[in-house]
């Protein structure tokens, strides 16, 4: 007897439906005019993971030119199996977040930063120029789209997005991809530290680097990332959280944390302090760590600020040390061991300051003079 021919698709598509339903929305909650919150997800308590929204916003680029954008309602991408990201890993992503208000506005986050950022990165890669003023957009059109799954205020959560753009389409030689896709997710995520800054102790990596010399670990290239899981789940292991990764060619310079910034606070003789973070070729410059700068200089603080290289020596004369991202904020450090050696910090005191001061501009609670915070538009005005 002849079986008939299996059909996978169909099969994997039927155990999908079984395993994961599509929500159902309301329309309530799909329209720009939805209260901030009105999803009423348990907001503190979703983490820092995917979660279902209304969908995401994708441009695609052809011919030589950025389309008008869509919005997609399912979280999923058609590629060609050839697709340059796939195989060369030619993409480039950023993050970024969204704030409601003490004032009862969302606000985008220093957003022009991550738009200059992407198009070094697209350089690098090769890959054509997101103008900033798409990159704004799209993002001011994900959160709309999206309004009723931005954290309330006072839940202490954002909106985490994430643009992204990458190569795809029938691509078997190394060159640039013949078509790209931009695309933004607008995802709601908790505070990391919903009962104050917990610090951390830190593991050196010598036996890993972060980026090659001359490389790409100054862009926020995806593969960079990748290389840091196996890194990551071994420090784990071990009982550090995250890794402190040195300079590839001596081992002797400080770089950066798995996914966040090296910040040093070092006390004057003055009894002031100075904010120190590490300045070399192949470190990923952090939006967050510069406005920190920008923070820990003004009059509210008062700090000496160096940019500079960072001798893995000077470990033992900082007084405090964190790290910084757009995801974190700031993480504290409690220890840093380097082989044998164990570098103790016994406050996190100035760090939370900063933090404290950070977030309470992030969420309105305290003037903005930097003008960090832009007011999201409404979806009428960005959607296409």
């Amino acid at each position: 007897m002849r079986r008939a021919p299996i059909r996978w698709r169909s099969l994997w598509a039927s155990s999908f439906r079984r395993t994961a339903p599509r929500r159902q929305l309301s329309d309530a909650l799909r329209s720009g005019d939805a209260a901030v919150g009105a999803a009423n997800l348990d907001w503190t308590r979703i983490g820092f993971d995917f979660q279902r929204t209304n969908g995401f916003v994708k441009f695609t680029w052809s011919d030589g030119r950025w389309d008008d954008g869509v919005f997609e309602p399912e979280p999923y991408l058609k590629l060609h199996v050839m697709s340059s990201a796939i195989h060369y890993g030619q993409a480039v992503y950023e993050g970024a977040k969204a704030h409601h208000c003490e004032d009862g506005e969302v606000r985008l986050w220093n957003i022009r930063a991550n738009a200059n950022r992407m198009l070094e990165g697209s350089a690098r890669m090769m890959m054509p120029e997101v103008p900033p003023d798409l990159f704004v957009r799209g993002c001011q059109w994900a959160v709309a789209a999206n309004r009723a799954f931005v954290p309330p205020h006072g839940t202490g959560g954002a909106m985490y997005l994430r643009p992204y753009i990458f190569g795809h389409g029938p691509q078997l030689g190394l060159s640039p991809a013949p078509t790209f896709h931009f695309c933004v997710l607008a995802i709601p995520v908790a505070s990391y530290y919903a009962g104050g800054l917990q610090p951390i102790d830190v593991k050196v990596a010598r036996d890993y680097d972060r980026a090659a010399p001359q490389g790409v670990g100054n862009v926020k290239a995806s593969g960079n990332y990748g290389s840091d899981i196996k890194v990551s789940i071994e420090a784990r292991s071990e009982g550090y959280p995250t890794v402190l990764y040195l300079d590839p060619k001596e081992k002797r310079y400080i770089e950066e944390f798995s996914v966040s910034n090296f910040i040093g606070l070092r006390e004057t003789r003055g009894g002031g302090m100075t904010y120190v973070t590490p300045d070399t070729p192949t470190i990923l410059k952090s939006a967050t760590n510069d406005m920190l700068m920008d923070l820990a200089g003004s009059d509210a603080f008062g700090m000496t600020v160096e940019r500079r290289p960072v001798d893995v020596a000077e470990l033992p004369e900082f007084k405090e040390v964190a790290g910084c991202g757009t995801a974190v904020v700031m993480m504290g450090i409690n220890s840093i061991t380097d082989g044998t050696t164990v570098h103790k910090y016994g406050s996190i005191e100035n760090v939370e300051k900063l933090y404290t001061h950070y977030r309470a501009i992030q969420f309105g609670e305290k003037p903005d003079p930097f003008g960090w915070g832009t007011v999201c538009p409404h979806l009428n005005d960005v959607a296409t």
